[in-house]
């Protein structure tokens, strides 16, 4: 069966609010440069996007995701290499914000991950997403299952980075997605023995039917970190080819919402992921409970980043933060976008209302 990617970006115009759609645009590869300057107005309209528009650029990008059979093996999950942008080779945004507080914080104290307590399948929000790479090549993420407000209790949007389904500026959409929930639940694939499909996917392998990724990392995003990551996020819709025809949150038991503009000063982040480059293998859950984030900005005309202390490294990239809204339920905020040179700190976009668009739009789609 083919499975359709869908992916969210901006690259033609910006949505009307007088009524219509906007008129296209593409952004040049050869010239690339010479938009850079009205890539700001660009975005600041994004917020007035409507569904139409996001239709109308996902019809001219369609990338198939057909179910390749026995092609994720438990040995070529553990060799995947992690997808990751390296630390931020551009200097942080300088100067205050109309509120008066620092655009960027110093970086924060360094918090040691934890291993997480198995089996995994307690916690079985928190996976594993696996790709092929346009230019070949493997990669690994780290993702969440998520609630769709569409589908109360049957979810199958899986929350995650966009550098880890998309290359950025310039690249393509990776390939041969799937997400595994619980993976290496029992610790089978880091023992020296060969593990079985069911040890290293015991909630089985959901492959990505949709996915959106912002239209700023689509735009922007880089190899190292940059502006683009302030937006670096990223939601898929998937199924289970050999599943009984149950939701991935039926069948996993639970999925996580998503706080959006969730108040930065009252949160108490935990982050989690596999981190897998050393000195960690990628085969653990991992947790860092970072408190109180502080801020990180590249550009003053986005929202800031969430930055915690935290040395997992990356593989972690993807992985849900979490933190309690006042009802006392846990909820997803970010996930793991970039780090730094020391492996002391993590950054994760602020989800606020481009975040809820992606969102909403794949819920409507799904």
């Amino acid at each position: 069966m083919t499975a359709v990617v869908v992916g969210a970006a901006l690259l033609t115009g910006c949505g009307s609010t007088t009524g219509g759609t906007s008129h296209d645009w593409k952004l040049p590869a050869a010239e690339r440069s010479r938009w850079q300057g009205e890539l700001s107005e660009r975005w600041a309209k994004l917020k007035d996007w409507r569904p139409e528009d996001w239709d109308r650029w996902a019809r001219e990008h369609v990338f198939r995701n057909p179910v390749v059979r026995d092609l994720w093996e438990p040995e070529r999950m553990t060799t995947a290499e992690p997808q990751q942008p390296g630390p931020p080779l551009t200097e942080p945004a300088a100067g205050r914000d109309p509120a008066g507080r620092d655009l960027s914080d110093p970086e924060p104290t360094a918090v040691q991950a934890v291993p997480v307590e198995r089996p995994y399948t307690r916690y079985p929000a928190s996976g594993k997403v696996f790709s092929t790479a346009p230019g070949g090549g493997t990669g690994q993420c780290s993702a969440t299952v998520v609630a769709d407000p569409a589908r109360p209790g049957k979810s199958n949007l899986v929350w995650t980075a966009g550098h880890c389904v998309h290359e950025g500026a310039g690249g393509g959409w990776f390939r041969n997605l799937i997400f595994v929930p619980a993976y290496n639940s029992s610790g089978a694939a880091s023992s020296k023995k060969k593990p079985t499909m069911a040890e290293v996917a015991p909630l089985g392998q959901w492959w990505a039917d949709q996915v959106i990724s912002s239209p700023q990392w689509i735009a922007e995003g880089g190899h190292s970190g940059n502006a683009a990551n302030q937006y670096d996020f990223a939601v898929l819709k998937v199924h289970n080819p050999d599943g009984d025809g149950r939701s991935l949150e039926e069948t996993v038991g639970t999925a996580v919402p998503v706080w959006f503009d969730a108040p930065r000063d009252q949160l108490s982040i935990s982050a989690w992921g596999y981190p897998s480059s050393k000195p960690y293998d990628g085969r653990e859950l991992n947790r860092c409970d970072g408190g109180r984030p502080v801020r990180l900005s590249f550009d003053p005309a986005r929202p800031a980043m969430l930055s915690i202390g935290c040395t997992m490294t990356a593989g972690s990239s993807g992985g849900g933060w979490f933190a309690t809204m006042p009802d006392g339920r846990t909820a997803l905020v970010s996930n793991t976008s970039i780090g730094n040179l020391a492996h002391t700190a993590l950054n994760g976009p602020y989800l606020e209302s481009v975040a809820r668009q992606a969102l909403e739009y794949v819920s409507r789609k799904a």
